[in-house]
């Protein structure tokens, strides 16, 4: 029984179905102890490592402060916006699949935001300008070399590398894009920096926005879970695409964030307000710097390791948006907000595992300005008048202007309507690249069938001269003069120069005179530069290094022409690319007649420059007939501001004012013609800002000639003068001096402005009459020790009370200002505001504030308090008193009577004493080589001679404004206004001429 159950017992177990669950058994059982040792035992450490979890905090941007003016009138506000961001979630891919699928999700993502008609960030250091040039956008090269330390992933600006330091802003953005892949290889068996090609593949438009966004991606770091803005401010249209398109644009979406928003006539207050943009390398060392807590990772490069869990938590990121000028710069800590943030948990691919801990962000503070936002629009509108006015007055139909043997007077200088014409391509107002395209209208389609012929044959003769005739540059035609000039410029252009040397080089001196004589040919030139080893090589298409002396010249002449087929998207130069020069050949298309001003005019309208609802129906079938000139069409346009002299800039084109409170100090307009559009630059218009830091005109919109444009003050100076005379005792109120029109003490003789001379003056003559002898035998007498005269005791003497004055340092105000500069080598003539003395307008509306108020010298402000919470509580920032002019006040009484005399001798100011309102003032006029004359005048009103207190002190230049009478007349204007005499609209429609001519003091 026992061997049958033991048979049975074997038979069981050796069965197939007992042997399969056995070994069913046997791995169920390594298998759960295997799962208890990998969750119980080893759980958390697996999931530790599996997850990486890394607590990171990612920042909430907070609405900037908003800014009012004095009456609590708004100017500058933040408001909610849609924006395009992408997120880096190719991590785990190779680099090479990571670029190319990033590259091609931007390429995508752009498409889009461009055909709803918005437009990519464009904060970089780099920008492309209309001929498809790239340059540096800051202009001191200590910011380029930051730039470029963060470029190549540099510690330091002392670690790189020499050829990093001379590298052109072309060879940065190929290095930049073979950093991120943004080309391909031109042979893909060897695919190495040699054989990359940058932007193959794409347009060089679109190359160059996907490498700007690479770039800001890359300040990034390794903190994947930080989305990069593409573009701010998108409209609905956009964000409905982009969000269509989601699963084709990994990392792609749409946030909410904030946009900078300036309110009506910002052109008036761009100057003064600035505008605000993307957060850029230097800024970002600059801004954190000023906040207290730049770190070691703050200055590391673009490649360099970022993100680390022992980083110092910094203040601002490459996400942020700062003010780039004016009181948004300024004033950026105030204006600033404090971020909100939330305590991010995200694994080793960057991804969101859970977000905790969430702080809201705080709005910056407000901040609300001294100046008056009706004044400041209506003095600008006024200057903006009155400088087409000026120009009015000063345009001929004719093709030349006059020539003279010496400088002509003010009344003599007049300018060609043809000027105004040829400006208008030179300025890039006409935009001459539309001129090819198939959508071009009838003149535009006219103009460029002339343009193409007259291009081929101008470049074919200069090849001919280069290579073949070699003409002495002064016995060419004026036209070829002229691009001779050019190419030479374009050698030794700093941005890729391929001829330079030594300034102080003697050769290199003499041969530049030379060429400014005219004596030499650009060959001759060209020729003395290789043998001088001036010729960078390196930058030409020479493949032997040995070459000599005519291979180089060869390939320098192949340069000007072709250009160099340098790797990437486009030829480095060529006159064949070349939008300066094209602009060269309309103008000279313009005076052979080739071309016409009636198809100029014509394209205006066709570009839609001048709106052609804007003018009055009857006017414009008469002009579409024939039965009006180009010349009365753009002198109509001129006056109806359709076209503004900005956009011409023909001289006068620019212009500034400063109105303070005599009594406090404040700035109640600050104005700069012409202004630019802050709310274009603040949403990121690439176009628009290349184009206002290109701009060759005379006009410089970004440029605020309040504050940084600095003159000559002229005779409105000669108070500082009449100051010292009194109070060193070299005139009395009573002592006289008499002019005969020259001043013959010095070795050479100094003329007064009327010939004939003034006869004998005592002060209050000297200043109502501005007789510049007078005051030449003031400083003259200020430089006098016994018997010797010393022209540096006289400067001294001048500057001490032009430093009284405020003249020898900033006005206080909180925007960027020139520093002034007093005479320092003729104290005779720096008596009459001459010499070296040079200041702003904003620096001489604090100098006439002290006169009017009888010596009190104010820190200026344009800042009036900051609120620090919304709950009313307010810093206050009112004018600081600088110093007190301690003179007697007689001295006073004298100096403003006689200002008083110099307004009264202006019949254009009658009417306002005639309403209550005298005013005393002083006209200057300021000397600049062969340009007309600057015109300037300063005032105060209301003048009383019984010590009562004015209310306003009132600056004003017009640069090359001819006659300082037309700066008189203008600020008679603006105090019509401000003391509401008249209304704006009866001002700006008045129609009235301004009064040429008088004496140029």
């Amino acid at each position: 029984m026992f061997n049958e159950i033991k048979e049975k017992f074997i038979k069981f177990i050796t069965s197939r179905s007992v042997m399969l669950a056995g070994v069913v058994v046997a791995f169920a059982c390594v298998l759960l102890a295997r799962l208890f040792y990998l969750q119980i035992i080893m759980g958390d450490y697996y999931k530790e490592t599996a997850t990486n979890e890394t607590i990171k905090d990612k920042y909430i941007p907070a609405p900037r402060g908003c800014i009012y003016d004095r009456n609590k009138n708004l100017l500058a506000h933040d408001e909610r916006a849609d924006s395009v961001t992408i997120e880096d979630v190719y991590a785990d891919m190779k680099m090479s699949d990571k670029n190319r699928m990033i590259n091609e999700t931007l390429k995508k993502t752009i498409e889009i935001i461009e055909a709803n008609n918005d437009e990519i960030d464009f904060d970089f250091d780099i920008v492309r300008d209309v001929s498809g040039k790239y340059i540096f956008k800051p202009e001191n090269e200590s910011d380029i070399l930051k730039f470029l330390r963060d470029a190549y992933g540099r510690a330091s600006v002392k670690e790189l590398k020499t050829e990093e330091k001379v590298k052109t802003a072309k060879q940065v953005v190929e290095d930049l894009c073979y950093s991120f892949s943004i080309g391909d290889y031109t042979d893909p068996q060897n695919e190495s920096r040699e054989t990359f090609e940058a932007m193959k593949g794409y347009s060089p438009e679109m190359g160059f926005k996907i490498l700007v966004i690479r770039y800001k991606m890359a300040k990034q770091g390794f903190q994947n879970y930080l989305a990069t803005t593409i573009s701010s401010r998108v409209s609905e249209e956009t964000a409905a695409a982009i969000l269509e398109s989601k699963d084709q644009l990994e990392g792609v979406d749409i946030t909410s964030s904030y946009v900078r928003m300036y309110d009506d006539d910002f052109f008036c207050f761009s100057p003064i307000l600035g505008y605000t943009g993307k957060i850029s390398v230097s800024e970002l060392d600059e801004f954190n710097k000023e906040a207290g807590d730049e770190t070691e990772d703050n200055k590391k490069g673009l490649f360099a390791k970022a993100g680390s869990d022992d980083d110092k938590e910094q203040k601002y990121d490459m996400n942020d948006i700062v003010g780039k000028s004016g009181i948004e710069k300024s004033l950026e800590s105030e204006l600033q907000g404090t971020k909100g943030k939330d305590t991010i948990h995200v694994d080793k691919t960057g991804h969101i595992l859970e977000i905790s801990d969430s702080v809201a962000p705080v709005a910056g503070h407000d901040v609300y300005l001294t100046i008056d936002k009706e004044l400041t629009k209506g003095c600008y509108k006024i200057l903006e008048k009155n400088l087409a006015t000026i120009l009015l007055d000063k345009l001929k139909d004719s093709k030349r202007g006059p020539v003279f043997d010496e400088k002509p007077s003010a009344n003599q200088m007049w300018l060609p309507i043809y000027d105004a014409y040829i400006n208008l391509f030179v300025n890039d107002i006409i935009d001459i690249s539309k001129f090819k395209n198939a959508d071009a209208q009838e003149n535009e389609k006219a103009l460029y069938a002339a343009f193409v012929p007259k291009k081929k044959e101008t470049i074919a003769a200069i090849k001919d001269e280069l290579l073949n005739k070699k003409t002495p540059k002064s016995q060419l035609p004026e036209e070829y003069q002229e691009y001779m000039d050019h190419i030479l410029d374009i050698l030794k252009d700093t941005n890729y120069p391929i001829i330079s040397a030594d300034k102080d080089d003697e050769d290199f001196v003499k041969i530049n005179k030379e060429w400014k004589a005219g004596t030499i040919s650009l060959s001759q030139y060209i020729d003395r530069a290789i043998i001088n080893e001036w010729v960078d090589a390196s930058k030409l298409d020479i493949e032997n290094l040995y070459a000599d002396s005519d291979e180089t010249y060869a390939e320098i002449v192949n340069y000007i022409v072709a250009g160099k087929e340098g790797k990437g998207a486009t030829k480095q130069y060529g006159l064949n690319n070349d939008h300066v020069f094209d602009t060269y050949l309309y103008k000279h298309m313009l005076y052979s007649d080739t071309i016409s001003p009636r198809q100029v005019c014509n394209v205006l309208l066709e570009q839609g420059i001048i709106k052609a609802e804007n003018i009055d129906p009857d006017e414009l079938t008469i002009w579409k007939n024939g039965g009006i000139s180009p010349y009365v069409f753009l002198r109509n346009r001129l006056e109806k501001l359709d076209i503004t002299p900005a956009q011409l800039g023909l001289y006068p084109c620019t212009g500034s004012m400063v109105i303070t409170d005599v009594q406090t100090g404040d700035v109640l307009a600050l104005v700069s013609y012409p202004g630019y559009d802050n709310n274009r630059l603040s949403n990121g218009d690439p176009d628009y800002l290349t184009s206002l830091l290109t701009d060759k005109s005379n006009a410089k919109p970004m440029y605020n000639h309040a504050t940084l444009e600095k003159t000559a003050p002229g005779s409105t100076f000669k108070m500082v003068t009449a100051t010292a005379g009194l109070m060193e005792n070299v005139i009395t109120t009573t002592s006289t001096i008499s002019c005969s029109g020259i001043f013959n003490k010095l070795d050479h003789p100094a003329k007064c402005w009327k010939a004939g001379g003034h006869g004998s003056l005592n002060v209050v003559g000297g200043i109502r009459n501005s007789c510049n002898c007078f005051f030449y035998e003031v400083g003259y007498r200020l430089g006098t020790s016994g018997n010797k005269y010393d022209s540096d005791l006289g400067c001294a003497k001048l500057a001490k009370y032009a430093g009284e004055y405020g003249l020898t340092d900033k006005s206080g105000i909180e925007i960027a200002e020139a520093e002034p500069k007093v005479a320092t080598k003729d104290a005779v003539r720096g008596a009459i505001g001459q010499d070296t003395n040079e200041y702003s307008t904003v620096g001489l509306a604090r100098y006439i504030t002290a006169v009017a108020n009888r010596g009190k010298c104010f820190d200026l402000t344009l800042v009036d308090k900051i609120a620090l919470d919304s709950y009313g509580k307010m810093k206050d920032n009112s004018a600081k008193v600088r110093n007190q002019i301690n003179m007697p006040q007689a001295y006073w009484d004298f100096i403003h009577h006689g200002m008083r005399e110099v307004v009264m001798d202006k019949p254009y100011y009658s009417e306002l004493s005639n309403k209550g309102c005298p005013v005393a003032g002083k006209t200057g006029t300021a000397e600049e080589g062969w340009n007309p004359n600057h015109s300037l005048f300063v005032c105060y009103a209301p003048y009383s001679d019984k010590n009562e207190q004015p209310k306003i002190a009132v600056a004003t230049r017009v640069a090359n404004g001819y006659t300082s009478s037309y700066a008189a007349q203008i600020t008679e204007k603006v105090l019509e206004y401000y003391f509401e005499y008249k209304t704006l609209d009866e001002i700006l429609g008045g129609g009235e001429a301004l009064v040429g001519g008088g004496r140029e003091d």
